[in-house]
C-alpha cells in the first residue's frame, strides 16, 4: 500500500523571474525519511494575466 504526502512550497518572485529556493532541502528531508519524490502540482497562481505560479505542492510517496 502507498502513502502520499503533499508539501506546499511558496515561489519567490523577482521583477522578471521567479524561483523555488527550498525544494532541494524538502526533497532531501523526505528522502531521508524513506519517501520518494513523485512530482509537483501548481496550487496557486498570480492574479496577473501571466498566470505565474505562486505556490506549488511537492508530492512524495511511501510504501508501507
Amino acid at each position: 500500500m502507498k502513502k502520499y504526502e503533499y508539501v506546499p512550497v511558496d515561489m519567490k518572485f523577482g521583477f522578471l523571474s521567479s524561483k523555488m529556493t527550498e525544494h532541494h532541502k524538502i526533497i532531501d528531508e523526505y528522502a531521508a525519511k524513506g519517501y520518494r519524490y513523485v512530482g509537483w502540482f501548481p496550487i496557486s497562481t498570480s492574479n496577473m494575466l501571466s498566470g505565474v505560479f505562486e505556490k506549488v505542492e511537492l508530492v512524495f510517496e511511501y510504501d508501507y
